[in-house]
């Protein structure tokens, strides 16, 4: 009932994707939720060359089964897809950036390639440069969002401009309802950012675990207010006392904002290579010491119905379950 064509192209058993999340979708996580018959997907950005090997090699140790990275156009190194291609991974995930530069070099060296778009027309510019999958992301999202039209509004769009190209919904999704919706408006299955982030095998800081399970949609607002690191890029946000501050200051721009390059906070890990100072892009995750309350809290808009901790395994299973009982119960009676 589940098993679709994207299932099918990397060898997996649900259309269940763990988002490529910064700093904190790392090993432990993609090999929970790939052991779970799900794909895994391992973040990469700001991860130093000697680090990514390390980091698919410690994923390896967990899961025989299908693993993605995720990569970022903005912070690509030279030689990161050829050194990519020697890996044991199934796929490649690019965004930010325009497919016709970056989508044939990784197809030369053999590598799959996930392109992840906010709209219709970027998504026909990767199928015309041979991506083998598209993630259409919704506004809804959190994290970095490219586009500015909602998830369920753009599946019915892109799956009509790239014709029986897999795709995935990205964006507000966090349960099996969500995952049944969008297979039902044409998506091959969904990705899960918020979700993941609250689970025990997720990096995220406790203090971010816990603004999760606390958090509305309502709490998040889209903006481009962290940019340490990387300029000039939107994203969805829980909001802080940091934000807070920032608008009753008047929403000064950058260089003039409430303690702006003030640091209390250090990254333990010798791979990460991302400034750690008050509106950068890095996200509060557990190997950072001090004070995080100057970091980027990313959460989509399905923070609403996140509640728990929970295993990312036992995640994967109760949104399988949960979406073929919405497929029996309430979608299949509809087409008899």
């Amino acid at each position: 009932m589940l098993k679709t064509r994207f299932c099918e192209l990397f060898g997996i058993e649900y259309p269940i994707v763990s988002a490529g999340m910064g700093g904190v979708a790392l090993a432990k996580l993609a090999a929970a939720v790939s052991e779970a018959d799900g794909l895994g997907t391992i973040a990469l950005a700001g991860i130093s060359p000697s680090g990514i090997h390390d980091e698919i090699a410690a994923a390896r140790k967990l899961t025989r089964k299908p693993i993605a990275v995720n990569l970022l156009i903005p912070f690509l190194r030279p030689g990161i897809f050829e050194a990519l291609a020697n890996e044991p991974i199934a796929a490649v995930t690019l965004f930010w950036g325009d497919p016709a530069e970056q989508i044939p070099p990784c197809k030369r060296l053999g590598l799959k390639v996930i392109w992840q778009c906010g709209s219709a027309a970027e998504a026909l510019a990767a199928k015309r440069a041979g991506a083998d999958a598209i993630i259409a992301q919704g506004f809804e999202a959190g994290g970095h969002v490219r586009g500015v039209v909602t998830t369920f509004a753009l599946i019915p769009e892109v799956r009509d401009a790239i014709g029986d190209l897999p795709m995935l919904a990205a964006g507000g999704i966090a349960d099996g309802r969500g995952l049944a919706a969008a297979l039902a408006l044409g998506a091959d299955g969904a990705v899960f950012g918020t979700r993941f982030l609250a689970s025990r095998e997720s990096a995220a800081h406790p203090l971010f675990k816990q603004a999760l399970i606390a958090a509305h949609a309502s709490d998040t607002v889209h903006t481009k207010l962290y940019d340490v690191g990387w300029p000039d890029a939107a994203h969805r946000v829980i909001r802080t006392p940091l934000f807070d501050a920032w608008e009753r200051a008047g929403r000064p721009e950058s260089g003039k904002r409430p303690g702006e390059g003030e640091s209390n906070a250090r990254i333990k890990r010798p791979d990460i290579e991302v400034p750690l100072v008050r509106y950068s892009v890095m996200a509060p995750s557990d190997y950072i010491e001090g004070d995080i309350s100057g970091l980027a809290f990313y959460a989509g808009q399905s923070v609403s119905y996140v509640h728990e901790i929970a295993p990312a395994g036992e995640i994967v299973r109760q949104i399988a379950n949960e979406a073929r009982d919405v497929i029996a119960s309430r979608l299949a009676p509809l087409a008899r």
